[in-house]
């Protein structure tokens, strides 16, 4: 049978109330069937291994809580019930661990905190006791509606959480602890304008608070306000610079300004102080990565393993570095990392990217892609990405943004030349065409700019549900002098990554779906969309981990789909744009003819030919994309045909691509 959502509330309201009233045996018979019809359900997983505790079957309880974890593996309240289970069996030390990680998940669970207490006086460790015991005073303190906002963001019920915190500070609109948390709130639904007023106000509230201002930097930060987050940073680095979260802060926002020697100038500061931590080891590598210099980063990668063998991230890069290969040892390492049940969520997406890079390398295709298959499947979970909403996006500008609108915008924009976007899909030889460019002289290569997409978030309103072709449908009714604001803006807020160079590059992908609004923002811009046959493209796009931003990427259905709506987009741009706006670059024609692309490109861009940009695997500068170590190397066509290597397994992928396969090279 399929449980409708009123079903299932109304079935673990009654199993909720038989555990309140101690009958374990009756509730634990409810959730027999229910976990039947959904065994990956959190809520019941959890209250079937309290009941299995209750009535001591110690086995199944223990059974329920590796469901548990597997499913949900940040789940705090599993690793509670965990401590509770090892309580009862005698297991002090696994106990003891158990609580820690309930209180990592969710710092509320203030019967962990009194657990942890318990079990560090017991052990002679009085000094940790005390740390727990002050966390459960901060607890006792904090108004129980900001607990509940605080137990409802960390248990994934962000919406439940925005309407307690902002009914509490409805009646207490100075309390800035509300503030914070609302402003979290808004962080994570992605409404960071608001998140970033309320850490505004409560700053000159509590100026010294420094949760508040840490808060304040990474909201900065989402905000593209790449240069006050890093004058914000500075200030708390500046008021203790031995601190290592202030060394790692500005560390951090260092590198988002292009400051990296900087930055690893910190991240060794850290290390005078903290050898092995993983974290900044890593954080290290990072940086090294996009400075160029792969062989220390491996080295600072395989120092955060060895200090912490589970720090998937690391893990995670050595993949992401495309050129290396695990050793077998490493493997055994990885494999074994993934059967740990406490392992984190990210943990577990990061360890499967690793293991399915691990085992392609080595020729097991089947386990590459159930270990891709399981990392895509986890992240998937994180998101609300759906192909509906996509295609709605599609449709809205292909409806609002016609030939006649375009026409009408005619003289309007800003004038600068300056940028040339390079747009498309991820994985689709865009940080080649951006090296290309970036070894010319008079451009400068910068990153994925997100500042296009900020100012479409801020032209989308706040009434995205009730008014969602806002835009772009207000892009035909914006005056001259509005159009002209944003593309001076846009021009403004991109200096900090450049260098001196008359052009600069933008090779955000996601902003082919913006390009009647780019056009009319900066009509001397330029524009070249990259392009690679689609399941080359799709494959590279679904076995990749992308930070944040390609939601589309964790399903082969969805990622074929919108494959399909990009070359629907682009076709329609292609429509109504002047003709010759865009340069469309197949990235099987640059393997095949590097020379000849490389002229046609620097010929649209109206620059002259330089050998340098033949040798782009020469040029010394910093690449954040997946590619930055392929872009270091003369041309070559490994990546090409890889998927067919997977062809089992490709099926969702092909059907959803439809007869755009036919366009794949053979």
């Amino acid at each position: 049978m399929t449980y409708t959502d009123i079903e299932i509330a109304a079935i673990l309201s009654g199993v909720r109330r038989d555990m309140q009233s101690g009958a374990f045996d009756t509730a634990q018979a409810q959730l027999g069937p229910f976990l039947e019809q959904l065994p990956e359900h959190r809520d019941a997983l959890y209250m079937a291994a309290v009941c299995a505790r209750y009535v001591n079957d110690e086995a199944s309880a223990q059974e329920y809580l590796e469901r548990l974890k597997q499913t949900s593996p940040d789940y705090g309240r599993a690793f509670q019930e965990d401590g509770h289970l090892c309580l009862r069996t005698g297991k002090t030390d696994r106990a003891l661990r158990a609580f820690q990680l309930a209180t990592q998940y969710n710092p509320t669970l203030t019967a962990s905190w009194n657990a942890q207490a318990t079990l560090l006086h017991e052990m002679g460790r009085a000094t940790d006791a005390q740390v727990a015991e002050a966390q459960v005073l901060r607890l006792q303190k904090l108004p129980r509606d900001l607990l509940a906002v605080t137990n409802h963001l960390y248990e994934g019920r962000v919406l439940q959480a925005e309407q307690i915190a902002r009914s509490f500070l409805l009646k207490n609109p100075r309390h800035v602890e509300g503030m914070r948390l609302l402003a979290e709130i808004g962080t994570r639904l992605g409404v960071h304008d608001d998140a970033e007023f309320l850490l505004e106000t409560a700053i000159l509230l509590e100026p010294e608070n420094i949760q508040l201002r840490i808060d304040f930097i990474q909201v900065l930060r989402k905000r593209q306000r790449f240069a006050q987050s890093l004058e914000q940073a500075r200030r708390l680095y500046d008021k203790d610079p031995t601190r290592p979260v202030f060394q790692s802060l500005y560390a951090i926002e260092s590198m988002q300004s292009g400051d990296y020697q900087r930055a690893l100038d910190l991240f060794d500061e850290i290390l005078k102080i903290l050898p092995n931590d993983s974290t900044t080891l890593t954080s290290r590598g990072h940086a090294l990565k996009t400075y160029g210099k792969s062989d220390e980063a491996i080295a600072s990668y395989r120092a955060a393993v060895k200090a912490d063998a589970g720090a998937g991230d690391a893990w995670s890069a050595l993949a992401n570095l495309k050129t290396y290969q695990f050793s077998a040892e490493e493997l055994d390492t990885l494999q074994s990392i993934q059967q740990n049940p406490n392992l984190a969520f990210m943990g577990r997406v990061h360890i499967a990217f690793a293991l399915g890079k691990a085992f392609e390398d080595g020729g097991d295709y089947e386990r590459s892609f159930e270990n891709y298959a399981l990392g895509n499947g986890l992240k998937s979970k994180q998101t609300r990405y759906t192909t509906t909403q996509m295609r709605e996006q599609l449709d809205a500008q292909v409806k609002h943004v016609t030939r006649s609108t375009i026409e009408g915008l005619v003289g309007h924009g800003a004038k600068a030349p300056d940028p040339i976007f390079i747009v498309g899909l991820p994985r689709a030889g865009s940080t080649l065409i951006e090296q290309i460019l970036a070894s010319h002289s008079q451009v400068d290569g910068t990153l994925e700019l997100p500042n296009i997409l900020s100012i479409v978030h801020r032209l989308r309103g706040r009434n995205q549900i009730t008014d969602r072709d806002l835009y772009p449908r207000i892009l035909k009714n914006m005056s001259a002098d509005e159009l002209r604001s944003l593309g001076e803006e846009y021009i403004q807020a991109t200096k900090i990554h450049r260098h001196g160079a008359a052009f600069f590059t933008d090779k955000m992908p996601n902003n082919f779906w913006h390009l009647g609004l780019i056009h009319a923002l900066l009509p001397n811009a330029k524009i070249i969309d990259a392009r690679r046959s689609p399941l080359d493209c799709c494959w590279s796009g679904f076995k990749q981990l992308f930070a944040e931003g390609q939601e589309f990427t964790y399903d082969l259905t969805d990622i074929g789909e919108y494959y399909v709506a990009y070359v629907e987009m682009m076709a329609h741009w292609d429509e109504v744009l002047p003709k010759g706006r865009i340069l469309r670059v197949d990235h099987e024609d640059v393997l095949d003819d590097l020379a000849g692309q490389v002229r046609r490109i620097l010929d649209y861009c109206e620059l002259p030919f330089e050998t340098g940009c033949l040798e782009f695997y020469k040029t010394d500068r910093a690449v954040r994309t997946a590619s930055s170590e392929q872009v270091r190397k003369p041309i070559n066509k490994n990546g090409v045909g890889q998927w067919r290597k997977f062809e089992p397994y490709l099926g969702p992928l092909k059907r959803s691509l439809g007869p755009l396969i036919d366009s794949q090279r053979k």
